[in-house]
């Protein structure tokens, strides 16, 4: 009786198939799972340490208000004063 892995005395070059099988399959899992872990981190835009986006600090939302013209001088002023406080100064979007 002749089986598909004795074709003429050995294996025949379809034996290469399930090899590529499994490397495709190993291939997508790894894949996916950085993939699923990047996005559970916030992305490639996140900084390591943990910090916020620029645009979304508190500071950058002061000084929008401020310019928007929802807040006064006075009011900007006394937040940013608590905000560093607060946060500490911020070099980047802080006051100078």
């Amino acid at each position: 009786m002749q089986t598909l892995a004795n074709w003429d005395g050995g294996p025949g070059p379809w034996i290469l198939f399930f090899p590529l099988i499994w490397a495709v399959v190993v291939i997508g899992v790894v894949t996916f799972l950085r993939r699923t872990l990047r996005r559970g981190r916030g992305g490639p835009w996140r900084v390591g340490d943990g910090a916020r986006p620029a645009g979304d600090s508190p500071l950058a939302v002061l000084g929008r208000r401020f310019a928007s013209g929802e807040i006064d001088e006075d009011e900007y002023w006394r937040r940013l004063s608590v905000l560093e406080e607060q946060f500490g100064r911020i070099g980047k979007g802080g006051a100078a």
